[in-house]
């Protein structure tokens, strides 16, 4: 699986993620006024930041519309966001117009059946372990962390490495 992700992936320009089980473990936090909270990995969110150093997009889609994911998807600049859309394959493809790329050249990471559609629409479909069968088995890249547990981080190492991008994203932080 590795060598045909690896291959794929040296096209990808556009990495587009879910929120629920992806960016976050899929739990839902309620406070005590009904208010949803959300827990993001902060290596994801870093790994967002170089990606978008070295000219990698990434957007979200979500099949809900939650003010803490807004926030965090603010927070870390990503222009590229939809929410409260159970389709994603329209998103995804509107995306890679605005965008200016092919989906072949686009990545979808998700874990639910929510996530299919796009991810058989995208030139590289990238699973989490915690994913429902029928994703991971179309998967080409299933990452060895969970959602929420910096696999989001460890899909986007894996596009620097197959582009030759690893130097280039180091260097934002070591120079």
């Amino acid at each position: 699986m590795d060598d045909r992700a690896r291959e794929l992936a040296k096209n990808i320009k556009l990495l587009v993620l879910d929120v629920d089980g992806v960016l976050t473990n899929g739990g839902l936090y309620y406070d005590a006024n009904g208010i949803a909270m959300k827990r993001f990995n902060v290596q994801d969110g870093l790994g967002i930041k170089l990606a978008q150093a070295v000219g990698l997009e990434i957007g979200v889609i979500t099949g809900l519309n939650q003010k803490p994911v807004e926030n965090r998807i603010t927070e870390l600049g990503i222009r590229h966001y939809y929410a409260g859309h159970h389709n994603k394959i329209p998103p995804f493809l509107e995306m890679c117009e605005n965008v200016g790329v092919e989906p072949s050249e686009a990545a979808f990471m998700g874990d639910d059946w929510i996530d299919l559609g796009a991810m058989r629409t995208a030139g590289l479909a990238i699973s989490v372990p915690n994913g429902v069968p029928e994703v991971k088995a179309v998967a080409e890249l299933i990452t060895s962390r969970s959602g929420g547990e910096g696999a989001v981080r460890e899909a986007i190492g894996f596009i620097f490495e197959a582009r030759g991008l690893m130097e280039e994203a180091l260097k934002q932080w070591t120079d």
